[in-house]
């Protein structure tokens, strides 16, 4: 039986290689299709119209439009950091209550 954080690492695989395909790389499209299906709100919330194109310059490290599964694993770690840093701040609020 998988750990809960074996579970998330086949998840986290499994999703990047789901929209990926056999290019083993995400296109801007892709990324945005999957941002759109994995995480609903994200873009939707987003005040700045050019976020994707923002996110996909920061994540294609070879600028050549293209996302590594190294590269995807760094946007899950930054969304994971900002997502905690709510969450201890959220937890904080709630015990004072």
């Amino acid at each position: 039986m998988p750990s809960h954080m074996e579970h998330a690492m086949k998840m986290m695989m499994f999703t990047f290689h789901k929209f990926a395909g056999d290019k083993c790389y995400l296109t801007k499209e892709n990324l945005r299709v999957l941002m759109e299906k994995e995480f609903p709100g994200f873009l939707e919330n987003q005040k700045d119209p050019l976020a994707m194109n923002k996110i996909m310059k920061d994540l294609s490290q070879c600028r050549d439009g293209t996302v590594s599964f190294q590269n995807f694993l760094l946007l899950i770690a930054g969304l994971t950091n900002s997502c905690s840093d709510y969450f201890v701040v959220h937890m904080k609020q709630k015990g004072k209550k």
